[in-house]
């Protein structure tokens, strides 16, 4: 039988068996990092009882991402660990850890972590037929075995073989590690300098690990972006996209984005605006739960004020609302909302209002979504607000902002969280400003300052809301310290003869 007929029919049986329930040793066991958003990426974590190697550039994060395997394992899964480290000594280590929130020295002192610094002397090492790693089996072998250690980390691999040229010996001694270390039954995790032409400075470590994970530190236009790829995952399906992660004092958070299918649900819960007359426009119940709103128009018109309204309802109903602004302080936001008679201040007291303030070029559009994504499940809001979603072009083009827009909206519709989005546009045709986005939205507001006679009147149209019968007529409206008030029928004003 033909080499691939074989290998179909073989593939068919351990289907045909994993159906059948007989099948359950073949399924790969997987050890949990406990590293946010990385076990969603890897379907499960790491490989048990097999070695994962971590590969990148200086400052990619490949020691930390190490760490925090470690420390998770310790803290949460209560699977002691062990580090074996030829850079950096333990102090060096915890010292530049200890920001992050992870205290190595209490973890060594409870047997939950042992931590040893391996010097490797560039001058002892001869190139030998006798040269090996069998010193250092028995160095870690006993450390295994002393807080009886279920997670390995050697960072980094390429100073152990630093002083030989040989690259038979070295090819041969790799393959007799990363074999030892899956006869121990621990999970290990291997960090690796990235080669020229190859994901590793030897090119065989990619080879013989069974899982590799790629990080990637790159600066475009003077703003900086991590990023993670699982390049490979032997016997167990994984995201393969590029994914933006993020360090902060809480370790390493990875966003998962994986296929962006239609996969959510449509709520046909109402919320209201905030705003009665604009309720009534939408049919006296305000907007769907879980849906995207759009409000666009030019400077001035009161974009701001719309989204305060609406986070100012959301925070009443006692739910809690996530306020992203690129344009103004928060002290700047609470203030001007005062004035329309909006008090967000006393939400924020209460716990139900975080206002996420900063600018658009802090960082690249991957980390802000990434920003955006760890706020949502750490605050877990009801309603989302982004205040201006313009000031993001500054970091990205229209098609890069809509391709992260559309990967949050996506985001925040599994969740069932009402977003509003603003959007600046300048001249008198809004509508043309916003094709770009405007088809992701499900309800679309345009704010217009109108010419009538010696004054100006502000004038909103709901050119679209999906699912719902709404008033797409133009209404003027009157900001005041009272709040927002939507009048007549624009049309009917602007015939009325001024005296």
């Amino acid at each position: 039988m033909p080499e691939s007929k074989t290998k179909t029919l073989q593939r068919s049986r351990i289907q045909k068996a994993s159906r059948n329930g007989t099948g359950d040793e073949l399924v790969l066991g997987k050890v949990p990092t406990g590293i946010r958003g990385l076990d969603q990426v890897t379907h499960g974590g790491f490989p048990r009882g097999r070695t994962a190697l971590v590969c990148g550039g200086p400052g990619a994060g490949k020691t930390l991402l190490g760490l925090e395997f470690l420390v998770r394992g310790a803290t949460v899964f209560n699977e002691p660990g062990v580090c074996f480290a030829f850079e950096e000594t333990g102090e060096e280590l915890a010292t530049n850890v200890a920001s992050l929130g992870y205290d190595l020295p209490s973890l060594i002192r409870s047997k939950k972590l042992a931590v040893e610094y391996v010097h490797v002397e560039r001058k002892l090492i001869e190139e030998t037929g006798e040269y090996d790693l069998e010193a250092l089996f028995i160095r870690l072998k006993q450390a295994i075995e002393s807080i009886n250690a279920k997670r390995v980390l050697l960072d980094t691999i390429e100073l152990l073989f630093m002083g030989l040229t040989n690259e038979g010996i070295v090819r041969s001694e790799l393959r007799r590690l990363f074999h030892w270390l899956k006869d121990q039954g621990v999970t290990a995790v291997i960090t690796a300098e990235v080669g020229e032409r190859t994901l590793t400075r030897y090119g065989l470590e990619e080879y013989v690990a069974d899982c590799v994970i790629m990080l990637d530190h790159r600066v475009n236009e003077q703003i900086s972006t991590r990023r993670l790829r699982v390049v490979k995952y032997r016997g167990s399906a994984h995201g393969t996209n590029e994914y933006p992660f993020l360090v902060d004092e809480n370790g390493i958070s990875v966003i998962p984005i994986t296929s962006l299918g239609l996969t959510h649900g449509a709520s046909t819960e109402r919320v209201s605006s905030g705003i009665a007359g604009l309720d009534r426009m939408l049919g006296g119940k305000g907007f769907y739960r879980g849906s995207s709103i759009l409000i666009s128009g030019t400077a001035g018109t009161g974009k701001s004020s719309y989204c305060a309204a609406f986070t100012n309802a959301a925070c009443a109903r006692g739910e809690k609302a996530l306020y992203f602004a690129f344009e103004e302080s928060p002290t700047q936001i609470l203030r001007n909302m005062s004035s329309v008679g909006i008090d967000l201040h006393k939400w924020m007291n209460r716990k139900l209002l975080y206002i996420n303030a900063s600018r658009p070029t802090m960082t690249g559009l991957e980390a802000h979504l990434a920003i955006m994504y760890k706020d949502v499940e750490e605050f877990r809001p009801s309603v989302v607000v982004v205040d201006p979603i313009t000031n993001l072009i500054s970091v990205g083009d229209l098609y890069a902002v809509k391709a992260m827009l559309t990967r949050l909206i996506d985001f925040l519709k599994l969740k069932s969280i009402t977003a509003m989005f603003t959007n600046l546009v300048y001249g008198d045709e809004p509508e043309e400003r916003a094709i770009g986005i405007s088809s992701l939205m499900d309800s679309w507001l345009v704010l217009r300052d109108v010419q009538h006679g010696a004054e100006r009147i502000r004038t909103v149209n709901l050119l679209k809301s999906r699912g719902m019968a709404h008033d797409s007529r133009v209404h003027s409206f009157a900001l005041s310290d009272k709040g927002i008030a939507i009048n007549g029928d624009y049309q009917t004003i602007s015939a009325t003869p001024i005296h």
